[in-house]
């Protein structure tokens, strides 16, 4: 019979159903006990007392014996014991983190501060998050400090630069002829602008504005190009009756007239004493102009006319463009060697006449070239090994090119269909700018001797000129458009 009591206890225990009756009293217990005690008596293990009493002050402790309890109001916080030492450092941690960034900790709180942490706070810092910063060791230099602190020279600040769409002056041209084979205009070394209307040709001197007429030919006749000497001092003149007119511009008097083309001489181009002429026949002939016998020599390769005719700066090379389509670099004139008539390159990429050429002044060796209305296209040469470089579309008509070296870029100058000046940097071909004025054509372009203004031509009768590369910038505001000088060449 024990045995089965034994396993009815297991079973009620696994269930938790019944009292533990062997179990010391719970806690709530014990507190409902010690609260009645005091006013009914005891209370059975069994019953739950719903007293709201205050928990009594004193606990039972492990030995037997009674302990302070904490009061409601803290709970059961603990509060250590801290000694005097203790709370002095606290009160240092304390002052150190309210105290202003500047003020400097005392000899005692130093010596506080190693002592808990074995070393000086101050001096273990690796950044400071504030007050003033540290100073340098005596002696010490960064080397670094060209790279932030370096003060910008002139030459390092970026000056803005404004080209104005605007011409800082307009001649009238009255009669110009609206020939694109032609070069009828052309500026010298002198700061003297000589323009081709019809059968005269007239000065117009930039600094002064003067304008005198220097020639006149029979009205059956025309000028169909002109070209300065490279002092200024002289001006030669084609005519239509194929003739090459070699003037003084200081006296007014012509000095010569060579002849020795069978037809008009369309293009010009110096190299010191020699003269090249081209002409419709397609036929380019070198006069030594010091000499009587003046035809020293003929360059056959064109079959049509030579509308375009340039010495390189360096006198190597002599570049022509024709109205086959073809550009020939030839050899330059030597003293011993005059008949050299095979050209160095012939180049033949052009789809059109060729008449606009222009050698890179800062490098002799580059040759630029454009082409007429069924072609478009700025093709860049390198003449020592023939090969195009680059070629850009402009869509237009292309009737002259000049490089300009204050800011190392191009002007092109068009015709049909834009009638337009366009400067592009080179040798990217990004556009820089666009002129746009004239009412017809441009024919010719020139630059002036300084480098900083375009005189363009065109088949409305004008003169227009573009003050567009200064040497130095500044940004001005555009002049009004009323204020443009209108003045005839003649």
């Amino acid at each position: 019979m024990a045995q089965f009591g034994f396993e009815n206890d297991i079973h009620n225990v696994l269930k938790l159903d019944m009292p533990l009756t062997n179990a010391p009293m719970a806690r709530w217990q014990r507190k409902a006990t010690a609260s009645t005690s005091k006013t009914t008596g005891p209370v059975s293990p069994g019953s739950r007392s719903l007293s709201t009493s205050k928990t009594p002050n004193k606990t039972p402790g492990k030995n037997g014996k009674t302990q302070s309890t904490p009061s409601k109001v803290g709970g059961d916080r603990y509060i250590p014991t801290r000694n005097s030492n203790q709370m002095d450092v606290a009160s240092f941690l304390l002052s150190k983190e309210n105290e202003p960034a500047e003020a400097q900790p005392t000899e005692t709180q130093k010596a506080w501060s190693t002592t808990l942490n074995g070393y000086d706070l101050e001096e273990a810092k690796i950044l400071h998050l504030s007050g003033k910063p540290l100073n340098a060791p005596e002696g010490y230099q960064n080397n670094l400090k060209v790279l932030y602190s370096q003060v910008p020279t002139p030459a390092s600040i970026k000056k803005s630069r404004y080209i104005s769409t605007v011409p800082e002056r307009i001649l009238d041209a009255p009669d110009i002829r609206n020939d694109f084979y032609l070069h009828l205009m052309d500026w010298g070394p002198r700061n003297i602008l000589a323009v081709a209307l019809n059968h005269t040709v007239y000065l117009w001197d930039a600094p002064t504005g003067c304008i005198v007429m220097l020639m006149k030919l029979q009205p059956d006749d025309y000028i169909s190009s002109v070209s300065w000497s490279k002092d200024g001092t002289f001006l030669a003149v084609g005519t239509s009756d194929c003739k090459v007119q070699l003037w003084n511009v200081e006296s007014q008097k012509r000095l010569r007239s060579m002849a020795s083309h069978t037809a008009r001489i369309s293009s010009l181009s110096w190299n010191d004493h020699i003269l090249s002429s081209g002409a419709k026949s397609g036929h380019i002939h070198h006069h030594d102009v010091r000499v009587a016998e003046h035809h020293v020599s003929t360059l056959s390769g064109h079959r049509q006319e030579v509308c375009g005719l340039k010495w390189s700066p360096d006198g190597r090379f002599l570049a022509s463009g024709g109205n086959d389509n073809m550009v020939y670099v030839w050899p330059g004139v030597q003293e011993s060697i005059v008949n050299m008539q095979t050209p160095v390159q012939s180049l033949s990429e052009h789809q059109a006449a060729v008449k606009a050429l222009a050698w890179c002044p800062w490098q002799s060796n580059i040759l630029a070239s454009g082409g007429g209305t069924s072609d478009r296209h700025i093709r860049i040469w390198n003449v020592n090994s023939g090969s195009c470089v680059s070629s850009l579309d402009t869509h237009s008509q292309i009737s002259s090119l000049l490089f300009v070296p204050n800011y190392k870029e191009l002007v092109s100058s068009h015709g049909f269909a834009h009638d337009n000046i366009i400067i592009w940097k080179y040798p990217s071909f990004s556009k820089v700018a666009e002129l746009e004025g004239h009412e017809g054509r441009v024919l010719n372009m020139s630059l002036s001797p300084d480098g900083t203004t375009v005189a363009s031509v065109a088949a409305d009768e004008t003169v227009r000129l573009w003050n567009c590369f200064e040497k130095d910038p500044v940004k001005k505001m555009p002049k009004p458009t009323s204020s443009i000088i209108h003045q005839p060449i003649r």
